[in-house]
């Protein structure tokens, strides 16, 4: 079981080249106010003297630190504190002599076998990031302890929690450093050793208050009293001991440090831990749980925490680190092989996406692309919605009279018959005024082109998305675009001059003897009818009524809900026509002559019109399918491979984007990252301990 914790140390070596983990590892986070003596806990664990010390703020940076030990059966041997840094064939004479050495992750290869310059080391490390300005880092520094006389152990020191800024330290040292602790302990895998002064009131540790933010039950919390003898005469700290005053379930672990005296004298800690257990030993009340006190019974309990987590966790690490791999990879693949070789790889590729751009745009249009939308109409879908929702509504919503009165229609009249009246409806009149209402219908119909080409723009740029491979190259996406566009744009201007000429068709012959065309003999009988009709139902309503045939069609318009102009206004309008002014009370009615006329003539627009109308509603979707929709269509790969398929221009065109390169080489460590990672849990069999 001994050998999870190595494990650990693997992983986050691996990791450290990364700058952040990319998956939550159990460890065992120190926090402590500046006061606390977290670094003498630490260094009575390792049992050298190994971390910095100042009056003020001297942890700067995280310091992971792993334990490692190397008692392999050989004799054991006091340390001492000089050899200097040493080389590996003086680490080869004195291994077996229980020879204690550190190394840096940024000082590969390099052993410090004097801790004196292990100190040094890390305030030089520390200052290359955060300057001597005593500022903080969250970079960690990446420090293993090699000695057969620690526990194997893996944890991270966390600068000191301050609340005053000191010197030239920032003005928000505080929240400095206080962002940084919860970086490291809301990781839910982490275990955090909270230390606290015992002379003080453990209610206001700042330590613990942290914790609690990220672990409010206690559950991965362990406490750490430190300075007992420092306590007040006659007082002790058992209540918060056995978990009275602040319960943890992991509870709480006193220990006594060397004090400054101690330091500056340079005791060693091994005298250091003898003076603990005397403490423990004679004290009146602390006796009494004396094997739960003490450096070595906090490092055991610190090696059994770790190991115990590391095994729970194990199992969930590398099912997510597998489920990552294959994340990975699949973005990795996404962003495809980097361009080598000759021209004709280029080529190769470049033929290759612009066959799939031009399918997916083809499988748009026909209804078939692998990416139906379920939210809303897509492709050929839209361009059928534009035909027969937009288009064919818009053109029914066109009247035959829209801005056609019946004063326009008896001045045609009587302009047809010139200074004779004539005999009959005058033909001219009727073609004179229905060429005006179809000519209408050529607005609508070229604003129909015009939307059908945004909705091909859309379809192109909804293709380009649906081939992930264009992401990579965004000049020769920009240019596929460009090309469509022009492909469109060049047909708008044929599909429009079709419109155009269907309109011109219409209005060039007037077929009056179109089967569903009404007719005049047809109008006159059904206006006839229509009268008589009038007439009858007035006899029904007032038998003695001799109401003109002009007030019978007002009350008929009136009644059907068709508005139309009334007799008064169309005298006015006619009087106002002719230059008698429009508010001419006196000014004629019209006669029944010239209603019957009006009325015959409308019967003839609008028969004539609804044919015209159904026409245009059928053949204009048809000529923007056959000039614009159908002929980009068919030649849409042919038009790209024509315009792009150079060889002067696959350098240009495939030229990956710089940010594409860039995800390419961070996904590509991370892969390897994690496969590494996934070797090394793999170490361990079975998670059989």
């Amino acid at each position: 079981m001994q050998t999870l914790i190595p494990v650990l140390n693997k992983l986050q070596d691996v990791f450290s080249t990364m700058g952040t983990a990319p998956v939550e590892l159990p460890q065992l986070v120190v926090i402590g106010s500046q006061s606390a003596g977290k670094s003498s806990v630490l260094e009575n664990v390792v049992g050298r003297d190994f971390l910095p010390r100042g009056n003020t703020i001297v942890t700067r940076r995280p310091l992971v630190l792993q334990l490692i030990n190397t008692n392999t059966g050989g004799a054991m041997i006091e340390p001492t504190n000089g050899g200097g840094s040493g080389d590996k064939k003086s680490y080869d004479r004195k291994i077996g002599a229980g020879q204690e050495w550190g190394e840096f992750l940024h000082q590969k290869g390099k052993r410090f076998y004097d801790f004196e310059e292990i100190k040094a080391e890390i305030d030089r490390e520390t200052e290359r990031l955060t300057g001597a300005n005593k500022g903080v880092s969250d970079k960690p520094i990446y420090l293993k302890i090699f000695s057969p006389r620690v526990l194997s152990l893996s944890l991270v020191d966390l600068p000191g929690i301050t609340k005053v800024p000191v010197g030239d330290q920032p003005a928000n040292i505080e929240e400095l450093i206080r962002e940084m602790s919860l970086k490291f302990i809301k990781n839910p895998n982490s275990i955090i050793v909270a230390v606290s002064p015992a002379n003080s009131d453990i209610a206001n540790s700042e330590s613990l208050k942290l914790a609690k933010e990220v672990d409010p039950h206690g559950n991965r919390t362990l406490g750490v009293l430190t300075k007992l003898d420092l306590m007040d005469r006659g007082t002790d700290a058992m209540d918060v001991l056995k978990g009275k005053v602040i319960p943890l379930r992991l509870g709480f672990i006193p220990v006594i440090n060397r004090s400054q005296a101690d330091i500056n004298q340079r005791k060693k800690i091994q005298e250091a831990h003898k003076t603990e257990e005397a403490f423990f030993d004679s004290h009146p009340k602390y006796n009494q749980i004396k094997h739960r006190c003490g450096t070595k019974y906090l490092a055991a309990r610190l090696n059994r925490l770790l190991l115990g987590h590391i095994k729970k966790v194990l199992p969930q690490l590398k099912a997510k680190i597998g489920t990552m791999i294959a994340e990975t990879q699949e973005l990795l693949d996404s962003y495809g092989i980097p361009l080598t070789g000759s021209v004709t790889n280029y080529g190769s590729l470049l033929l290759q996406l612009i066959s799939k751009f031009s399918t997916n745009y083809i499988n748009a249009l026909g209804g078939r692309s692998p990416d139906v939308s379920l939210g809303e109409l897509y492709g050929g879908a839209r361009i059928s919605y534009v035909f027969h929702q937009v288009f064919a509504k818009g053109l029914l919503n066109i009247q035959p009279f829209d801005r056609l009165t019946d004063r326009d229609i008896r001045t045609a009249i009587r302009n047809a018959t010139g200074p004779r009246p004539s005999l009959f409806v005058p033909e001219v009149s009727f073609e004179l005024l229905v060429k005006k209402q179809i000519n209408r219908l050529e607005g609508p119909s070229l604003q129909c082109v015009d939307m059908v080409f945004d909705e091909l723009q859309k379809v192109a740029s909804q293709c380009e998305h649906l081939v992930p491979q264009l992401r990579r190259f965004p000049k020769l996406r920009d240019q596929l675009l460009d090309c469509v566009h022009e492909l469109l744009q060049a047909q708008v201007k044929p599909t429009k001059q079709m419109i155009s000429d269907l309109i011109a068709i219409e209005l060039s012959y007037v077929n009056t003897n179109h089967p569903d065309f009404v007719g005049g003999s047809r109008a006159i009988h059904n206006f006839n009818k229509k009268v008589q009709r009038l007439r009858m139902e007035e006899k029904k309503r007032d038998p003695n009524s001799h109401v003109d045939l002009g007030t019978l069609l007002a009350r008929d318009r009136k009644k059907n809900g068709k508005g139309g102009t009334t007799i008064g206004a169309a005298v006015s309008g006619l009087a106002s026509s002719l230059g008698f002014g429009g508010n001419n009370n006196n000014a004629p009615k019209p006669s029944e002559r010239e209603l019957i006329e009006t009325e015959i003539i409308k019967s003839l627009i609008a028969s004539y019109f609804n044919i015209v109308r159904q026409n245009v509603t059928d053949n204009v979707p048809k000529s923007i399918m056959f000039f614009l929709v159908n002929y980009t269509k068919d030649r849409i790969q042919s038009s790209l491979v024509r315009a792009l398929y150079k060889d002067e221009n696959f350098k240009t065109l495939l030229s990956e984007s710089e940010s594409i390169s860039e995800k390419r080489r961070q996904r590509t460590e991370l892969l390897a990252v994690l496969r590494k990672s996934l070797d090394i849990v793999n170490e361990v069999r079975d998670f059989a301990f």
